[in-house]
């Protein structure tokens, strides 16, 4: 593969490589950090508080805070339903998708049927998903600027930022 090819080809985390980041991207932190912790969050642009992880080789971008109820997507766990990779929410345990952004719940079709069968169907896309792009080991992300409302952006305000700010523990000194 020639250097201009390989310039041009997408990575297994859905970025691509270039000498300089694309227009509109915000950086967020050297690769090598987001691999080593997992998960890191950033407030982007001064408006937007966004949750970058790694798993399974790849990166994703989504608002920081659950669209249900505000929960910190950052502590939650990465499972799969039905083929779908999901970050689950710590608070509620809502289920979304991390390439999507899609709720999924777990739905009954007959419940007069015995055994129940149960199976995971979208609520829509609720979780605003945003573009993350390497270039060079470094993690840019493009803030997905839809104007279409998604629930999650809700919790995208200052005044919620404000609120929840207060509402965490405050440290204990070290003695």
């Amino acid at each position: 593969m020639s250097s201009e090819e390989e310039a041009s080809s997408p990575s297994p985390s859905s970025s691509f490589f270039s000498s300089s980041p694309p227009p509109s991207s915000h950086f967020i932190c050297k690769k090598e950090d987001i691999v080593k912790a997992g998960r890191v969050t950033k407030l982007v642009n001064g408006c937007r508080d966004v949750l970058v992880l790694y798993h399974q080789g790849q990166l994703h971008a989504m608002d920081m805070r659950c669209y249900h109820s505000g929960g910190a997507l950052q502590y939650g766990d990465i499972e799969e339903f039905n083929g779908r990779l999901c970050i689950v929410c710590p608070w509620h345990k809502y289920k979304i998708t991390l390439a999507e952004g899609e709720g999924l719940y777990q739905a009954v079709d007959n419940p007069t049927a015995k055994p129940l069968r149960t199976h995971w169907r979208s609520k829509g896309v609720k979780q605003r998903i945003h573009k993350v792009t390497e270039v060079n080991g470094d993690v840019y992300v493009i803030l997905n600027d839809s104007s279409e409302t998604v629930e999650s952006d809700v919790y995208q305000t200052e005044r919620y930022r404000t609120v929840s700010l207060k509402a965490q523990p405050k440290p204990k000194p070290k003695k």
